[in-house]
C-alpha cells in the first residue's frame, strides 16, 4: 500500500503497534540473553596436559630444521660436514628435551623392594647426557645406603643435571648427597650467569607453557608431593639449589 501525501499519521496502517512491538522484541532480546549460562571458566592445564603441549611447541622447530639439514645432505656435497654437525646437535637438543620430559612426567612407579640411592644417583647422571668431565659426584655413606622405594627422587635429580646441562653453558656442576636427623638432602651448584631466571621457575605453581622451566617446576612438585622443600642459595661457588626430602 501507499501512502498518500495527506494521509493523516494517526491513520496509517501500523503506526500505533510499532513501539509496542519493538519493545515487545527487545524485551524478549534481553531475557533469552538472561537465561544464557555464563561460559564455563577454563580449567588450568594439568602437569600432564602441559607436558604434552610443551612437547608439541618445543620440538617443531628443532625437528624441522634437522628435517631440512637432511635433505640437503644429498644437495650439498661440499658441506657436509659442516650440515652433519648441525644435524648432530639438533638431535642432541631433541634427546635433551625427550630426557626432561621423560623426567618431569607425572608417573609415581615404585620400584619393588625399592633401590639404593647410590643406584638411582648413578642411573641419573647417566640418563642426564651430562659429559662425565663436567660433573662432580660427592656422597655421604649414609646417604649412599638410603632405600628409594619412589620413582620421583630419580626423577628430581635427572631433572636438575639436565637443566645443568642444557642451561649451564658448560659450567662444572658439583652434585652432593647428604643425611642429617632423617632427612636426605641433595644439592647441586653451578655457576650459572642468570641465577634468578633459574630460580624463578621453582616459584611458580603452574606448569610452564613450554619446555623452559619445565623440569626445574617438575623438581618442586615433586620434591613438595614426596613432603620435601626446595632451597637455594648463592655464593661464590655459584648457585645452588637444595631438595631436601624426608627418610622415611
Amino acid at each position: 500500500m501507499t501512502l498518500a501525501p495527506d494521509t493523516p499519521r494517526t491513520a496509517r496502517s501500523g503506526s500505533g503497534r510499532l513501539l509496542p512491538d519493538l519493545v515487545r522484541v527487545v524485551r524478549a532480546h534481553v531475557a533469552r540473553a538472561a537465561r544464557r549460562p555464563d561460559p564455563e571458566p577454563e580449567l588450568p592445564p594439568t602437569p600432564e596436559s602441559a607436558l604434552l603441549r610443551a612437547m608439541c611447541h618445543d620440538m617443531k622447530s628443532p625437528l624441522a630444521s634437522l628435517e631440512a639439514l637432511l635433505r640437503s645432505l644429498d644437495h650439498a656435497p661440499a658441506g657436509r660436514d659442516e650440515l652433519l654437525d648441525l644435524a648432530r646437535a639438533q638431535t642432541a637438543h631433541l634427546s635433551s628435551m625427550l630426557r626432561t620430559a621423560d623426567a618431569s612426567g607425572g608417573a609415581t612407579r615404585r620400584a619393588p623392594g625399592g633401590r639404593l640411592l647410590d643406584d638411582v644417583l648413578r642411573a641419573s647422571v647417566a640418563a642426564s647426557g651430562l659429559p662425565p668431565h663436567q660433573l662432580t659426584v660427592g656422597v655421604q655413606d649414609c646417604a649412599a645406603d638410603v632405600t628409594v622405594a619412589d620413582a620421583r627422587v630419580q626423577r628430581i635429580l635427572t631433572n636438575l643435571l639436565e637443566n645443568a646441562h642444557r642451561h649451564g653453558d658448560g659450567a662444572p656442576v658439583l652434585l652432593t648427597a647428604t643425611c642429617r636427623a632423617r632427612w636426605v638432602r641433595l644439592a647441586l651448584t653451578q655457576d650459572v650467569a642468570h641465577p634468578e631466571r633459574v630460580v624463578q621457575y621453582l616459584r611458580h605453581d603452574a606448569p610452564p607453557v613450554d619446555l623452559t622451566g619445565l623440569g626445574l617446576w617438575s623438581v618442586q612438585r615433586h620434591a613438595r608431593d614426596l613432603g620435601g622443600t626446595v632451597v637455594w642459595a648463592t655464593s661464590a661457588a655459584g648457585l645452588t639449589l637444595c631438595v631436601q626430602l624426608p627418610d622415611r
